[in-house]
């Protein structure tokens, strides 16, 4: 068997094959190299896929997170700008007051020359009264004084704040891209993965995505985890309404860092959603996962957000009946999925005071809402994924 024909039995070999041949006797040793794609067994493929977007979905959090964090520095940096904007036109006015002032005084026709002759009438009450009104005018200019240092004193800390805030945002902002390219590379490493595959490869790596994802979800519902009935529990109106809008979505593509209305990611998803639902949640899936209350899965009712990964980099919203609705990964559109097409690490609820609602209806699913893969190269043509 020549070693082409001997290489293309073992890339089609049954999942989990593994096949090798030994080198010609005479040949030296040959330092080990890592298999190419076509080379892998289907379950290496399908764990090394997994491997991939599980970091691309690491780094894609972590950029959404600092563009949150950027976001808010924005907005305090356009806040200091404006409060140094009226502090510096304040401190205009006030030495406009102060300059006039001084040249009044120079041209002998201020407010104490006048005072220093009324203190030599020979009228003591007159002289009296006037020297009320003149330091009440000499309060206020007194006062015309202090608001011109305090004012000046201001802007002086508003302008180091407002140099703070842009330094800051220009580091941010660095970070942000330097994240951008991290996620931008990682999805160039599963294109090059997925391109060197045949289509018999990517039928197989499919096949064994659903058996390992129906297998994880027998699992899961015989351990008892969801509790007795999870179909019937329903949910509260602020949970109905986030639910229904991210139904709604189903069949919008998964983009990294978009937050919606034309394409999401897992956790711009939950997030929008729960906003349209009047409740303003974080926007990564670790801080959703650090802020929001959690909950037992015993106790899972629709609306919730289920988080998976230990490092809780990927999140989705119960839908009910031990299924989910979520934008799966690069190349996938929003659908719905078993609860353990990932591995499950907890769930929390947007709205812990929220009552269950009475009367309660689940949504209707468009056609086609399960299909599709929960991994995101379903359709997926070779180096076509999409990214932001």
């Amino acid at each position: 068997m020549s070693a082409t024909l001997l290489k293309w039995v073992c890339t089609g070999a049954a999942l989990g094959a593994l096949c090798t041949t030994a080198p010609p006797a005479h040949a030296a040793p040959a330092a080990p190299e890592a298999p190419g794609p076509e080379a892998r067994p289907v379950a290496r493929l399908l764990t090394d896929l997994q491997r991939l977007y599980r970091s691309a979905e690491e780094a894609t959090e972590t950029y959404n997170a600092t563009a949150e964090k950027l976001k808010a520095q924005r907005a305090k940096a356009a806040e200091l700008d404006r409060r140094l904007a009226g502090a510096r036109a304040s401190v205009r006015d006030s030495r406009g007051d102060a300059g006039l002032f001084a040249r009044r005084q120079y041209q002998g026709t201020s407010d104490l020359s006048p005072y220093l002759r009324l203190l030599l009438a020979r009228d003591p009450q007159r002289a009296l009264e006037q020297g009320h009104v003149i330091q009440r005018v000499a309060a206020g200019r007194a006062a015309t004084m202090r608001r011109l240092v305090g004012g000046e004193r201001q802007a002086d800390g508003l302008a180091r704040a407002a140099k703070k805030a842009l330094d800051s945002q220009r580091a941010l902002a660095a970070r942000q891209k330097k994240q951008r390219d991290k996620v931008d590379g990682r999805l160039r490493e599963v294109e090059q993965l997925l391109s060197a595959l045949t289509p018999d490869q990517l039928t197989a790596l499919r096949d064994a995505e659903t058996a390992d994802t129906e297998q994880a979800q027998r699992r899961f519902m015989a351990s008892g985890a969801l509790g007795g009935s999870p179909a019937t529990r329903p949910p509260s109106r602020q949970g109905d309404k986030a639910l229904d809008y991210a139904v709604r979505q189903i069949g919008r593509p998964y983009r990294w860092g978009a937050e919606g209305p034309e394409a999401f990611d897992c956790s711009g998803l939950t997030q929008r959603a729960w906003a349209h639902a009047g409740r303003e949640i974080p926007r990564t899936s670790q801080e959703q996962w650090a802020e929001l209350r959690r909950i037992p899965l015993a106790k899972l009712r629709p609306g919730d957000l289920v988080v998976y990964f230990p490092k809780a980099t990927h999140v989705a919203m119960y839908l009910g009946d031990g299924k989910v609705v979520q934008a799966p990964r690069p190349g996938a559109r929003v659908k719905v999925s078993p609860i353990a097409a990932n591995p499950v690490l907890g769930a929390v609820r947007p709205d812990p005071r929220g009552r269950a609602m009475r009367g309660y209806t689940p949504p209707r699913l468009p056609a086609g809402a399960t299909s599709g893969s929960d991994l995101g190269y379903d359709g997926q043509a070779p180096g076509a994924t999409d990214s932001r």
